[in-house]
């Protein structure tokens, strides 16, 4: 039970979200992959509602008491306004709010995800179905990594681990300066 509730809360952490949760949950405390990813998900959303429910009322609140939250916010949310007026009534904002969510990087993810819905002045119920489309399948991409390394560390042993994220480093850095010449 420990394991289910330290998965949980640190999949609702804004760094490590399900990057951290999902491998401590299958390889800290063994637990069976189907309950760590159900439970990592569900914690990556609870702070993802919760901003995007807060996030424009507290933004409001700052902006009354300080002159500089009032500059700082009116400069970020006109930004945002204008960049939203371009994408003004397409559906593909929202596909590309749940791509932006599901890839398991850094700075990506329900927190940035909740963040950036905010800054474009975005739906509630139609940013929140994104971004939980985006958690599943940010989710079954880190569960698929995570329970692949293991596999690899249990049968080869981490030397074989490191190999295999060396190629896989040296293969995106050659494809990546081969692209930029292009």
């Amino acid at each position: 039970m420990n394991g289910i509730i330290q998965v949980f809360l640190l999949a609702m952490t804004p760094v490590g979200e399900l990057r951290a949760a999902i491998p401590v949950g299958l390889a800290v405390y063994r637990l069976h992959w189907l309950v760590v990813y159900f439970i990592a998900v569900a914690g990556n959303l609870v702070p993802a509602v919760l901003l995007l429910l807060t996030l424009k009322p507290l933004s409001d609140a700052l902006s009354q008491r300080t002159k500089w939250a009032e500059k700082f916010f009116a400069w970020l949310f006109n930004k945002g306004q204008k960049r939203a007026l371009k994408l003004q009534g397409r559906q593909s904002t929202y596909w590309a709010l749940a791509a932006f969510v599901a890839m398991p990087l850094p700075v990506t993810g329900a927190w940035t995800g909740a963040l950036v819905s905010l800054v474009l002045g975005l739906s509630f119920k139609k940013s929140l179905l994104a971004i939980a489309a985006g958690v599943f399948t940010a989710g079954a991409i880190v569960t698929i990594a995570a329970k692949t390394g293991i596999a690899i560390n249990q049968y080869f042993g981490w030397l074989a681990l490191v190999t295999v994220a060396i190629i896989l480093l040296a293969a995106y850095l050659f494809f990546h300066i081969r692209n930029r010449k292009a």
